[in-house]
Parts: C-alpha cells; sequence; structure tokens
C-alpha cells in the first residue's frame, strides 16, 4: 500500500453547514503541514441534512477526499473508528467537523512529535469559548471524577482531537469492543503520549450534537469500559447495608428479651425504602455490566458501510464494506463467507 504522509478523519452528522469550509481549512492545513501528500476522509453518520451530498461533490472535485458514508447513524465514536479504520496515512490527525478544534495548529502539533519523539499528541483544552457554564463545570467533574476512579490514567481536559502514528493507531485497532471511549482507549494502548494546549473556539455552524442524555450515554461508557469502581461501591454499600442490618436485628431481640417492644412503624417503613432503594441501585450498576457483556457477546460489525466516494485505501478491519469489485470484507472475529467455485460443474466432476 503506499501510504500518503498524513490522513485526517473527520466524523461528521448534520454538518451541512461546516462541510466546505471544514475542507477548505483542513486541506490548506495539511498542505502547508505535508505538501500534497495526504487525504482527507469524511465519515457520514447517518446524517439527516444534504451532508452526503456536499461530500460526494467536494469529494468528486478533490481526488484527495474520500467520503465514506454509514448504513445509519453508528454515534460519533462508532463513525470517528470508521474512519481510523479505513483511512491510510503515516500520520493521522483526528478533529471534529464544527471547526472547535482548529486545524491550523497541526503543524505545530507535528513539530511537537517530532521534537519529543511521540506517538500521541493529544490536545488539551485551555479555553472553551461558546459553552455554556453546566457543560464546562460537568464536563471538569466527568474527567476528574474518572481520573480518580480508573486504573489507566486519562488526560484531563481532552477531547478526540490529537495527532497519531500509524503503530499507536494501529494498536488502537487491536481493540474491538463495542462501547468505545476512544479518547481513554488510545491511552490505554501507550507509547509516548505528549499533551499539547490551545484554545478551543465556538461552533463554526449548526448546533452541538451531544445533547444532556448523549453526555450521560457516554459517560457511562467511559466509566464501564475502564473502571469497575461502580461494581465495587456496590458490594462496599451491601457490606454496611449487611452490617447495619445486623445490629438492627441485635436491637430488636434485645429489646424483646427486655419485655421492650420495638415500636417505629414509620422509622421501619424507612428502612424498608432506603433498603429497596440500594437494592435497585446495585441491580442497575449490575446490569449495566451484563449489558455491555451481552452486546459484546454478539460479535457484531462496529459499524456498516453503505456508500464511498474518493480512493479509499484501508481495509475495514472492525466493521463491514462492500468492495466496489471483489469478495466481501469481514471484520476479523466474522467468519468469512466460503468462496463459490467459478466452474461448479468441473468442480464436480473433480
Amino acid at each position: 500500500m503506499n501510504r500518503p504522509r498524513l490522513s485526517v478523519v473527520v466524523p461528521c452528522y448534520n454538518e451541512e453547514g461546516c462541510l466546505e469550509t471544514l475542507h477548505a481549512r483542513v486541506s490548506a492545513a495539511a498542505r502547508d503541514a505535508v505538501g500534497e501528500d495526504f487525504e482527507v476522509v469524511l465519515v457520514n453518520d447517518g446524517s439527516k441534512d444534504d451532508s452526503w451530498s456536499v461530500m460526494q461533490r467536494l469529494s468528486a472535485a478533490d481526488p484527495r477526499l474520500v467520503a465514506i458514508n454509514l448504513s445509519r447513524n453508528h454515534g460519533h465514536q462508532l463513525a470517528l473508528t470508521a474512519g481510523l479504520d479505513l483511512c491510510s496515512g503515516e500520520e493521522i490527525l483526528i478533529i471534529d467537523a464544527d471547526l472547535q478544534d482548529p486545524p491550523e495548529l497541526l503543524a505545530e502539533m507535528r513539530r511537537t512529535m517530532a521534537e519529543q519523539q511521540a506517538d500521541v499528541v493529544y490536545a488539551v483544552r485551555r479555553k472553551r469559548e461558546g459553552e455554556t457554564i453546566f457543560k464546562k463545570i460537568t464536563a471538569a467533574f466527568f474527567y476528574r471524577m474518572l481520573d480518580k476512579i480508573t486504573d489507566t490514567p486519562i488526560p484531563l481536559d481532552t477531547g478526540d482531537f490529537r495527532l497519531m502514528t500509524r503503530r499507536a493507531l494501529d494498536a488502537f485497532l487491536s481493540l474491538p469492543e463495542q462501547a468505545r471511549f476512544i479518547r481513554g482507549m488510545v491511552a490505554w494502548v501507550g507509547f509516548r503520549q505528549v499533551p499539547f494546549a490551545y484554545d478551543r473556539a465556538e461552533r463554526h455552524a449548526g448546533e452541538t450534537k451531544y445533547p444532556l442524555g448523549k453526555m450521560i450515554r457516554f459517560a457511562l461508557d467511559a466509566v464501564t469500559g475502564f473502571s469497575t469502581a461502580p461494581l465495587r461501591f456496590a458490594s462496599h454499600v451491601g457490606l454496611v447495608l449487611t452490617a447495619a442490618s445486623a445490629l438492627l436485628v441485635l436491637y430488636i431481640v434485645g429489646g424483646w428479651i427486655m419485655g421492650r417492644n420495638a415500636a417505629g412503624w414509620t422509622s421501619t417503613m424507612l428502612v424498608v425504602v432506603v433498603l429497596g432503594a440500594v437494592q435497585m441501585f446495585v441491580l442497575g450498576m449490575i446490569g449495566e455490566y451484563l449489558g455491555r457483556l451481552y452486546v459484546e457477546a454478539k460479535r457484531r460489525p462496529l459499524y456498516l458501510v453503505a456508500d464511498i466516494a474518493g480512493p479509499v485505501q484501508g481495509r475495514a478491519s472492525l466493521g463491514y464494506r462492500q468492495h466496489d469489485a471483489g469478495p466481501v470484507t469481514f471484520a476479523p472475529h466474522m467468519p468469512p463467507l466460503p468462496e463459490e467455485d467459478d466452474n461448479p460443474e468441473q468442480s464436480r466432476s473433480g
């Protein structure tokens, strides 16, 4: 494979208003950094607007632009996984389509990578323009809480904006789990990783694709993917309540021996309600982990590609795509279909 020096991977969902500016700025930044030896990989994650039509038009006018259309909305992390799986560069820049992360920082990030001989340069946000106080506070709390409960050190105040070498990406692509927290997974693979501080700008156009519900789901994926602390917490709560129940039994038995009735209907009901709530919480935590085991056990491809515009050199190792010509590509954990004989009559006679 003749790899370009750089791939820029951009997951997109309803980003019709950003795509032309994104293409112009990313292409200019890549050209300044590596000349003409680059590719831009746009992944359309089941957009409901005209994003795919715009991508096709841009790809037809630019031979360095690859547009990948997923079969449906898979979510940001799986769309990004598809782009990383199908890109082919020696260095890979991950960036969002909203242009809050300036692509013009590419040259400086490459310089930092070369000077520090790093495999990953991850961008650390100094400022977050255009975001609500609530989102800033909850994001800061989440990353610090995650840092406390996980065994893998995950850098604070970072997103997916980062520059990676091919060997770091190949290591990342060996991780097949469905519930993906990519910034944590990249931290887990190790190698030399260094920070790069920057100021995050406001969104260029459109609105955020991460409302509160998706943020909570994303946080759950991060916690359950990198920590068993919720299960340990549930076990500790169970031990405390067991000890409290034993003390309560001793109190009741002691009162009966001394001829006193254990009074207090309200307090009894309070204990019942508290115990029931804690039990439901513990069962919910266990169910969350069991649900993830159930999803992983099905071993489905992480993404499905419907259409491709432009020259894709990468092979789908984690997902599924139909080649323009040739056999179907399956994920490595799925058994391939047997090849059909071109001459069945000759096969039977032999």
